[in-house]
């Protein structure tokens, strides 16, 4: 039977089917069944520093309240204070001492102090590696390109230097170029890079004119963006990359395999098809290599990047002019009405 043994951030996983950071992992229960239905490892849902600073301010604000109100209720507790990251931190360490499988932790922090503080106190805890959140949402007009680069280099640097343990970076598809981004946090010594981070997107209910949000999951057509950057970083830098966004089958898992993916995170699929859909796509992947006789996935990984695919074009936008060459290629599978 065919081996699907991979590294990843220099770890070792019995293959390369990560559960991605989600509401999944916050329960030991659903911890403990992804591990048994096969996945190699997981990611824990992600401190924020966000959510702590707003829940510490709604503590101060509510102890304010009462002060004039029942002055009484607040000097019983003078010293009171939000508990800060350590209600994460407990849960953190209770995920890695209930499963047997790498443990990475997750991290979205926002001053440059605090990315290195919680990543001290998330290495404590035993996690195997940390994942950092790297992103800036597009809504300063002022804000210069290069200088979000260079304060998340900085931070990289920071962490790196304050932890032991292997560390990636999770990325979105916000830069300008995200193959030099990535070329420059590959040279900060980045273990690995998980391509690309979803976020919620804002819409508008127009009868009662408001805001909304939506919980959208993604489908295998989120996919092509990973792959292709997948196909494109293969060989070209020493950091692992790990596809994630529109991974929902083993068919999925092998094209990123194929591109040159050292491992895959995936979260929507399990909410879809259940937490025991991982076994399935495990099965899957190993008749495929079985029935083309591969031994293991370094035997076609990277097999169709762009390094060594025989198509030129595959990775770069000249593909679409080459369609507009022969329209018949594209249409070709289409049924006309």
């Amino acid at each position: 039977m065919a081996s699907l043994v991979t590294r990843y951030m220099g770890i070792e996983l019995k293959n390369p089917l990560i559960v991605g950071a989600c509401s999944l992992t916050t329960s030991t229960g659903s911890v403990k069944k992804i591990e048994e239905s096969g996945a190699a490892a997981i990611v824990i849902s992600s401190l924020f520093e966000e959510q702590i600073q707003l829940e510490r301010y709604k503590l101060e604000e509510d102890l304010e309240k009462l002060k004039y109100v029942y002055p009484e209720m607040v000097s019983i507790f003078p010293d009171l204070e939000h508990a800060g990251p350590k209600e994460h931190l407990m849960w953190v360490r209770k995920v890695k001492e209930s499963v047997s499988i790498p443990v990475i932790a997750s991290l979205n922090a926002i001053n440059s102090d605090t990315w290195v503080e919680y990543a001290r106190l998330l290495e404590e805890t035993g996690v195997d590696g940390l994942e950092l959140n790297f992103y800036w949402s597009p809504v300063d007009f002022d804000k210069e390109g290069s200088a979000i680069e260079d304060e998340q280099v900085d931070i990289l640097g920071e962490v790196k230097k304050a932890v032991s343990i292997p560390i990636s970076v999770k990325l979105s598809t916000y830069y300008s170029n995200p193959l030099n981004f990535i070329k420059r946090l590959d040279k900060e010594g980045v273990d690995g890079f998980v391509l690309f981070n979803r976020f919620f997107q804002p819409d508008i209910e127009i009868e009662e004119e408001k805001h909304i949000s939506h919980f959208n999951f993604s489908s295998e057509n989120d996919n092509k963006l990973p792959l292709r950057f997948a196909g494109l970083l293969y060989g070209n830098i020493k950091g692992d990359v790990c596809s994630s966004t529109g991974i929902m089958n083993a068919r999925d898992v092998i094209k990123m395999i194929l591109a040159g993916a050292a491992g895959v995170q995936f979260v929507s699929t399990l909410y879809k098809n259940k937490v025991t859909h991982i076994s399935t796509m495990v099965r899957a992947v190993e008749k495929w290599m079985d029935d083309k006789g591969y031994k293991n996935l370094d035997d076609f990984r990277g097999k169709l990047s762009r390094k060594n695919s025989k198509d030129p074009w595959a990775f770069t936008r000249a593909q679409y002019v080459k369609m507009l060459v022969h329209p018949e290629k594209m249409v070709e599978n289409i049924s006309v009405l």
